[in-house]
C-alpha cells in the first residue's frame, strides 16, 4: 500500500506543476508559435484563456507535446497525423495497463 500511495503523491505533485508557454516550448525545443498552433487546433491542452501568455501546461501536457514533436520530426508527419499517432499510442498503453500486460 505504501508504494501505491507514494506513486499517487508523485503524480499529484507533477500534475500541480504549471509550465508557461515559453517553458513548454523550450522543454520541447520548439518555438512558442508551434505550441500556440497546437493549442488552438485542440491537439494540446493548457490554453484555457485567449491570451497565450497566461496559458499554463501540466506535466501531462509536456509529455504529450514531446511525443508530438518526436512523431512530427521522425516521420515528417503533419500535426493532425502526429496527434492521431500519439492518441492511439496512449490508448494502447491505457488498455495494456487495464488488462495487466507489460508496456
Amino acid at each position: 500500500m505504501t508504494e501505491d500511495t507514494t506513486e499517487s503523491v508523485r503524480g499529484v505533485l507533477l500534475e500541480d506543476a504549471a509550465l508557461t508557454l515559453d517553458e513548454i516550448a523550450r522543454a520541447c525545443a520548439v518555438e512558442p508559435e508551434w505550441v500556440v498552433q497546437r493549442v488552438r487546433t485542440g491537439i494540446l491542452r493548457g490554453g484555457t484563456s485567449a491570451a497565450p501568455e497566461s496559458w499554463r501546461f501540466t506535466s501531462v501536457d509536456l509529455v504529450r507535446a514531446r511525443k508530438l514533436v518526436q512523431v512530427e520530426r521522425d516521420f515528417d508527419a503533419d500535426e493532425e497525423l502526429a496527434a492521431l499517432v500519439v492518441d492511439l499510442t496512449e490508448e494502447v498503453r491505457r488498455l495494456r495497463r487495464l488488462v495487466g500486460q507489460p508496456l
